[in-house]
């Protein structure tokens, strides 16, 4: 069976590397972007089964970035994750009205994490 890909776009490089590993241990294919204009062009061009997308991030941040995807013809079909901080309330209401899957609220446990995403790919 073909390995599923996830795009992981997070700005916080030890968030990525533990995603990454812990991905990558159960055996999904994982590519990382460091802000949202780079998660755009990979997942343009790496077409995930999955993407994780953090709301704060530098240049162009989580809503923008989830608004281009489901927008983008080649892209809107991808479930994608929102990555929050406590408190965010209002960036969740606002990725859920343009089309986020479901998000998980830092910091959260890697196991939870696998579960949601094991449930939409």
């Amino acid at each position: 069976m073909k390995s599923k890909k996830v795009l992981v776009i997070d700005d916080e490089k030890d968030l990525l590397e533990l995603l990454t590993t812990r991905l990558q241990g159960e055996g999904f294919e994982v590519t990382c972007a460091f802000n949202g204009k780079e998660g755009l062009d990979k997942a343009a061009e790496w077409k995930p089964d999955l993407i994780l997308l953090d709301i704060m991030m530098p240049e162009m941040d989580g809503i923008q970035t989830l608004k281009v995807l489901k927008e983008t013809s080649e892209t809107r079909t991808i479930p994608v994750i929102m990555l929050t901080c406590k408190g965010e309330t209002e960036s969740i209401f606002k990725t859920e009205k343009l089309g986020s899957t479901d998000y998980i609220i830092k910091p959260f446990d890697s196991t939870e994490l696998l579960s949601l995403v094991k449930r939409y790919i």
